[in-house]
């Protein structure tokens, strides 16, 4: 039987085993007080890399105050523990869906060993940071009980203070970059290899998001940027009325990816107007020019055979939009089309011009089957329609972005059952374009929220709604927008409320050697008082590796109660007096783990415990905690 950590992954020590593989002369042993661990010699590793690195020379890199605590601030571990809060959810037992409260940074670690991978899509809404943005400050969490409200700043209910970000603070792009670096970092992690992020932002800050993104994610994995109109007219501003803002996207790897398309509007579709002999398979078709000036890579240069025997080549050496081979194909297949001009583009092989002009024939219906690709900028998702959609909902908040923004982004990329993350989720539009996309086509997309509980000011109209935080208003809203016709007929409408606290765990419980003799009392039970056994089993899901969404049955033995999470992926019994009726009822369901309270069986039902397992199921992984 293992005990269980109770807290995230060491993520330093994960890519220290990972380099230690690929290095092993690089990483050796140290003293650290009296405790021998292991550590990177960067001198052998620079031997090692030799050609490649060389950190005496001057290199392009992107660097700001404290970048290097943000970094670490990423792959720093937590102790904290997300507790279901059910009165705030909705159909809590059947839903897979969830809304997370707290700061975002800890419930993505937190998130990152049932998740890792497994996200198709995040969107991100975060501060555009303007001159007034809450952002967090992270230098001033708060650890183990001491988890309060302070009178200076305003904190969340984890401890985490949010701060305004004036343009006048000498840290203003500073503070900023550390907020988002670490978030950015973990969130990566998250990322299915076909996964995209995409990442709305103003202009202030749109330059050194790509720069850390491009460290973060690999310049390489980065799309065009998608800039959407935000309003049809203003005067605001200087010397131009702002009414763009911009969405960053970026792949896990582009290479898995699939390419976006959209339906082809009537306006495209018109242009295929001409018809041959194969129109009942491949449809009217448009005719395109094989040698296209503008473009600079693929095909190649070769010379083309015409009806009256003269050979053409495009000018000055420059490609044909195919090549040699699918050219062939291509006019076997009748695709091809000749056209006697005087004004071709085309040369002869000795470089007088040609009179013969080569074209492609484009066919609707294939076309149709690949899809277009889409524009990267658009005037259909601008700020009025956000205003509009919470207006219908009754639920007063500004500066939302458009339902149809994020679900035109999650049709682009997202299956039917896929889920999609959003952990600036602010109104929550993003689970409410999940909930109408799921309605439109029948798909079964899950979300993920996380939201900050952050107070929502006394004088707004959202306070006089009795709307006390931003998380009050996200999760009204995914409620009443489940309610409309536009989401209704969607298969999920619910939603799992956890809310980000501290450990369930004592001190005692990860530093038993540190506890002073007169409070061994305290630590005969390792669980605080306040905590319940589904406070214990979402613990013990995220440990090991269980979605939060995971189906769940509360069972009962001999007068103790038992979950089953996804049948028998877990079954978790957190009573007291354990009998060996029950170890023997939870066994024969030969579970991959099964998990106990510490101290809850005596000597000889603790003994059996591990003999009923090995004789009812000896593949089960008996976790203790």
């Amino acid at each position: 039987m293992d005990r269980l950590v109770m807290k995230t992954k060491d993520i330093r020590r994960e890519n220290l085993e990972k380099l230690r593989a690929l290095f092993p002369n690089a990483v050796t042993e140290v003293m650290k007080g009296e405790e021998t661990v292991l550590a990177v010699d960067f001198d052998v590793l620079r031997e090692e890399l030799s050609e490649t690195v060389d950190g005496k020379q001057e290199r392009y890199q992107m660097s700001w105050p404290e970048k290097s605590k943000a970094r670490r601030l990423a792959s720093s571990r937590v102790t904290a523990t997300l507790r279901p809060v059910r009165e705030r959810s909705r159909d809590f037992d059947h839903t897979e869906n969830v809304y997370i409260e707290g700061d975002n940074l800890d419930a993505l670690k937190l998130l990152r060993e049932p998740y890792l991978g497994k996200i198709k899509m995040i969107y991100i809404d975060p501060p555009y940071n303007t001159g007034s943005d809450f952002v967090y400050e992270d230098d001033y969490s708060l650890e183990g009980e001491h988890y309060k409200r302070h009178g200076s700043g305003q904190f969340d209910e984890a401890g985490m203070r949010l701060v305004k970000n004036y343009d006048s603070n000498g840290r203003f792009h500073t503070d900023w970059l550390n907020m988002i670096y670490p978030r950015l970092k973990v969130a990566r992690d998250l990322l299915s290899d076909d996964g995209v992020i995409f990442i709305s932002i103003g202009d202030g800050e749109l330059a050194r998001l790509i720069e850390i993104c491009d460290e973060l994610f690999f310049a390489r994995n980065r799309m065009p940027i998608f800039s959407r109109i935000t309003k049809k007219s203003s005067n605001n501003g200087d010397n131009f009325s702002p009414c763009v803002d911009y969405v960053v996207i970026y792949a896990k790897d582009i290479g898995c990816v699939k390419e976006f398309s959209v339906e082809m509007d009537e306006d495209i579709r018109s242009r295929y107007n001409k018809t041959d002999e194969h129109a009942d398979e491949r449809g009217p078709y448009q005719e395109v020019g094989l040698y296209q000036a503008a473009l600079k890579h693929g095909g190649s240069s070769y010379p083309i055979l015409c009806p009256d025997g003269e050979r053409v080549l495009p000018p000055d050496g420059k490609p044909w939009r195919w090549n040699e081979a699918t050219f062939l194909k291509g006019k076997e297949e009748g695709r091809i089309v000749f056209k006697r001009t005087k004004t071709t583009p085309l040369i002869r092989k000795d470089g007088t011009p040609g009179s013969w002009n080569v074209y492609t024939k484009v066919y609707l219906n294939e076309r149709e089957e690949r899809g277009m690709h889409p524009k990267n900028f658009s005037d259909a998702f601008q700020n009025t329609l956000a205003s509009a959609e919470l207006a219908a909902l009754k639920i007063p908040f500004d500066f939302a972005k458009p339902v149809a923004l994020v679900k035109y982004f999650a049709k682009l990329l997202t299956g039917r059952d896929d889920t999609i993350l959003d952990f600036f989720s602010g109104s929550a539009t993003t689970a409410h374009a999940v909930m109408q996309l799921n309605a439109e086509d029948g798909g079964r997309r899950k979300f993920i929220m996380i939201q900050i509980p952050e107070a929502c000011d006394e004088k707004s109209e959202a306070y006089r709604a009795g709307f006390r935080t931003i998380c009050d208003i996200g999760e009204e809203r995914i409620r009443r927008a489940g309610e409309r016709t536009d989401c209704s007929a969607a298969p999920d409408v619910g939603f799992r409320v956890f809310r980000l606290d501290s450990s369930n765990m004592r001190d005692v419980y990860y530093a038993p050697e540190a506890q002073l003799q007169e409070r061994l009392d305290d630590a005969i039970d390792n669980i605080k008082p306040d905590r319940t056994a589904w406070d214990l089993l979402f613990q013990v899901m995220l440990e090991l590796g269980v979605e939060l969404s995971a189906k769940i049955e509360k069972k009962s033995e001999d007068g103790k109660t038992y979950f089953a999470v996804n049948r028998n992926e877990l079954i978790a019994c957190f009573d007291e007096d354990i009998t060996n009726d029950v170890i023997t009822a939870i066994a024969a369901q030969k579970p991959l783990y099964a998990a106990f309270r510490d101290g809850t069986f005596g000597d000889s039902v603790g003994i059996n415990n591990e003999q009923l397992f090995g004789v009812y199921s000896p593949g089960t992984k008996i976790r203790i905690l």
